[in-house]
């Protein structure tokens, strides 16, 4: 029996479908990060993607049936957010799944189940979508639930076929649409937006599909479903568009409060900023919550890309200053119930946004330089239009709105080619789209089709350095085959296997696979090892003999690199330590590099690590080596080894049972890397750098062992050669050069003055040269190849002794280099000539830019065979405005 509709709260929304799923024998399990394990994705789009082992039938499931609500980031369709009434970057995924359980008929039945009788949606609002040629879920949905065949329509793939990638598993899909206007009649178009909101996707995962094409039916067919949370709470709470909802418009109003105005008074271009700032501070709050950090690449980017939406959004209504940390708050009380790791995480959130925001507003501020610039230099031009890329590279660069753009042009009385911006856009977007990654559940194509046949790779590196092993999988240019011969680069899995596998910034092992007693048997070379899901992929050259699928070999680590990795891998461990004990016990991992020859450090700081610090750092590192701590290494559930205080390594995913890598007293982490057995073996530690990468990021590279030495000798033989240059001891040195140094900086500055003089000398002679217009007297001309201080000296000194008079100065300082100058006296600023304005419009012939102030300016250029024609257009110009 039917229940009257509820206004439900986001949060009630959330817990009803977990709790509806849970009493029918589904396990709730958490939301994954947005880091995924997946290597193929830059962050968690679906509710799926952490199932995904299970569904390539990689990873046996825990329970036949789970249920999640997952935190996703979508930024493909990033221009539409705040436009539309239902496009996010963050969204919340509610799902149910099935792993070769139950199918079609009970996901349907429990999908309609929940929609119609627990959160009361009427059934006669309600229309539902099926494949075209999926007659089985028609006929359920028709004679089972009972939803009249007209209101049932089938669509072809582009809509109702899921697939993530050109091979592996798919199927058709069914989705339930709220229909707002009923009263419409039996004309449905599901295209219509204003009318239909799609808000449960229900996909039957029953088939593979194979590089030709063909489907073949999956020995386990799996469900896999996704309710939008923000879409469900649009319906229930009867508001217009997802984001004046209880998940998203207290955060909107937290912005409008910050700006001075009510959102409900607002005009659409103010709705539309404030819904995209109410969007993008859920995403960053989020992600950084989640461990990723501002950069230039890969995810870090994404989060830069949005702070900086959220911050020019917020200028648009009016903000002036930083206001990010005030309305993320809003988005971490509102998320916290659920995802608690907000709160535990708000100082590093607000951290990090104080710090992007605050860089931004620099760039922003040069934005807005660059932007009078170039509505000088459009003044001066025929068409008076700012151009599409002029004015895209403003938007895109230094975050500048179009919208402000134009309305600064129009003060000035010039317009913006808006068609241009359009074509600049869309090449951008052409660009963001081609770089964008779906879910791929192929990432070893040739591996998932033998994924059911074969098991997983047992890793016995641990204790082992040289193991028996079976060959079970040989690839070359990623297709399987049965046997490679020598000569051959191949890709191999075993079934088991000493070689570590690159992870946690770990590099994979080096070593040889062979067989036969002799030595003139079979040898492969292997240079990488790297893991996909189960399996440990050896990368590798066929050096001797035929290997082939079935084959028993011996694996052989190269055991000086084993040792060496080791070492700089307990030694990124005491790093850390280290850091948090002399610089700040809130350093967390950014990210690392752990090789043979080197370990590299990234660390969360909001400043550089002194000297002094760093010395302490290296000190204390290796006090704890001479020491000789002994490491015990445990598996324990997750929860015991968080109770004794163990630190999670960055990027690392970690299951129910973790293996901890404890040196007492020094430094306990979760790892599942290789490590010495006692701080003794690494030998030495060495500090070699220590930089910023991004803001807020350093970075430490060290080197232990052997490489110290190695590191050591390098440095010794460069002092030995600079004592014999310079017939000095080695303590002797640093003061040899600085007085070197010295003698040096005199020399430049004599010849600097010498360069002036001469400057000077030759300008003189240009005074009889000057010509007379009117009560101006003008000088455009070369001086060879004089440095553009002394031209600029050169033209001042002849602008002085000439009066009211404008100068126009060239040299060829460097082969390919052009400097200009141009002082003009105030008298020549009153004709309408400004020195900055005119000479970068001069530089610009050859091939370069500049400007300054209206009575004296520099600019510089790269074609030197254009200068002769520059000077002429600026003694035209000149005669022009002051004849």
């Amino acid at each position: 029996m039917s229940i009257s509709p509820k206004c439900l709260s986001g949060s009630e929304i959330r817990q009803t479908f977990l709790d509806f799923y849970a009493q029918r024998g589904h396990k709730i399990l958490p939301s994954a990060s947005l880091v995924p394990e997946d290597p193929t994705v830059l962050l968690t789009i679906a509710g799926m993607l952490q199932f995904k082992p299970i569904f390539l039938g990689q990873r046996a499931a825990t329970s036949p049936r789970a249920t999640t609500s997952q935190k996703c980031i979508r930024t493909n369709d990033i221009e539409n957010v705040g436009r539309t009434a239902r496009h996010h970057t963050f969204f919340e995924m509610l799902g149910n799944f099935s792993f070769g359980d139950y199918f079609k008929k009970q996901a349907i039945a429990w999908a309609w189940e929940l929609s119609t009788e627990v959160f009361g949606l009427p059934p006669q609002n309600l229309v539902v979508s099926v494949f075209r040629e999926d007659d089985e879920a028609f006929a359920i949905w028709r004679d089972e639930i009972g939803i009249p065949g007209d209101r049932i329509q089938r669509m072809g793939e582009a809509d109702n076929f899921w697939q993530s990638g050109p091979t592996g598993p798919c199927g058709p899909c069914s989705e339930i649409y709220y229909d707002f206007h009923p009263e419409r009649g039996d004309n449905i178009d599901l295209e219509d937006d204003s009318r239909f909101i799609e808000f449960y996707n229900l996909v039957f995962m029953q088939y593979n599909k194979d590089a030709e094409g063909n489907l073949t039916p999956l020995q386990n067919q799996n469900i896999d479903t996704g309710m939008g949370l923000e879409r469900m709470a649009q319906i229930l709470q009867k508001v217009p568009n997802n984001y004046e909802t209880d998940l998203i418009f207290p955060i909107i109003q937290s912005a409008a409060e910050i700006a001075g105005i009510d959102y409900h008074n607002s005009d659409e271009k103010v709705k539309v900023s404030l819904k995209v700032i109410g969007d993008h501070i859920r995403a960053v709050v989020h992600m950084i919550a989640d461990e990723i950090r501002a950069s230039n690449v890969g995810r870090g980017y994404i989060l830069r890309r949005l702070i900086r939406r959220v911050v020019r959004h917020g200028r648009l209504i009016g903000i002036q200053g930083e206001f990010t940390v005030r309305v993320a708050e809003s988005a971490i009380a509102l998320s916290e119930a659920a995802y608690p790791n907000v709160r535990s995480r708000e100082a590093q959130i607000k951290a990090e946004l104080a710090r992007e925001e605050a860089q931004f507003l620099k760039t922003l501020e040069r934005g807005e330089k660059l932007l009078e610039e170039i509505v000088d230099r459009t003044k001066q031009q025929t068409n008076q239009q700012i151009s599409g890329q002029d004015a895209f590279t403003l938007y895109d660069t230094y975050g500048f709105p179009l919208e402000l753009t134009q309305e600064i042009a129009e003060e000035q009385g010039i317009t913006v080619d808006l068609d241009g911006f359009e074509v600049a856009m869309k090449e951008q977007q052409t660009r963001a789209k081609e770089a964008h990654q779906t879910i791929d559940l192929t990432v070893q194509g040739s591996l998932d089709k033998l994924a059911e046949t074969i098991q997983g790779t047992e890793f016995v590196g641990y204790a082992e350095l040289s193991s028996l092993a079976e060959v079970e999988v040989i690839l070359v240019d990623g297709k399987s085959v049965e046997s490679a011969e020598a000569g051959t680069e191949v890709q191999i899995v075993l079934n088991q296997t000493p070689f570590y596998a690159e992870s946690g910034g770990q590099i994979g092992d080096r070593g040889y696979l062979k067989s036969g007693e002799n030595g003139d048997g079979l040898l492969v070379r292997v240079d990488d090892v790297k893991k996909e899901s189960d399996f440990f992929v050896h990368f590798g050259l066929v050096e001797r003999g035929t290997l082939k699928v079935g084959d028993s070999i011996t694996a052989k680590i190269d055991n000086s690199s084993r040792r060496r990795i080791q070492a700089n891998h307990t030694a990124t461990h005491l790093l850390q330590s280290a850091l948090r004990k002399i610089v700040d016990d809130s350093i967390s991992q950014a990210g690392s590099l752990v090789s043979s020859e080197r370990l590299r450090f990234d660390f969360n700081s909001p400043r550089a690590v002194t000297a002094e610090e760093l010395q302490k750092i290296e000190d204390l590192i290796n006090s704890w080596i001479a020491e000789a701590h002994a490491a015990e290494v445990a598996e324990m559930p997750i929860a015991q080894a968080r109770e004794k205080g163990a630190t999670a390594m960055f990027g690392e995913k970690y299951g129910d049972v973790v293996r901890v890598i404890d040196f007492p007293g020094v430094s306990m982490e979760l790892c599942g890397g290789t490590h010495v057995n006692n701080t003794a073996e690494i030998g030495l530690f060495k500090i070699v750098s220590e930089a910023g990468v991004a803001a807020g990021t350093r970075r430490i590279e060290a080197v232990s062992g052997q490489a110290v030495l190695d590191y050591l000798n390098v440095r010794d033989r460069v002092v030995r050669d600079l004592g014999d240059r310079f017939k000095a001891k080695p303590e002797e040195l640093p003061n040899r050069i600085t007085n070197l140094q010295n003698e040096l900086k005199d020399t430049q500055k004599h010849l600097a003055a010498v360069k002036s003089e001469l400057a000077i000398a030759k300008s003189d002679q240009l005074l009889n040269a000057a010509e007379d217009l009117g009560e101006f007297k003008i000088i455009v001309a070369q001086l060879g190849d004089v440095d553009t201080e002394a031209l600029k000296t050169a033209a001042e000194r002849l602008q002085q002794k000439l009066g009211n008079a404008a100068v126009v100065l060239a040299s060829i300082p460097e082969p390919d280099k052009v400097s200009l100058v141009a002082a003009f006296s105030p008298e020549v600023n009153k004709k309408g000539l400004q020195a900055g304005k005119f000479i970068g419009g001069i530089a610009q012939l050859c091939g370069g830019k500049g400007g300054g102030r209206p009575n004296l300016a520099q600019a510089g250029g790269r074609d030197v065979s254009k200068l002769q024609e520059a000077l002429e257009s600026a003694r035209n110009l000149l005669i022009e405005g002051l004849g």
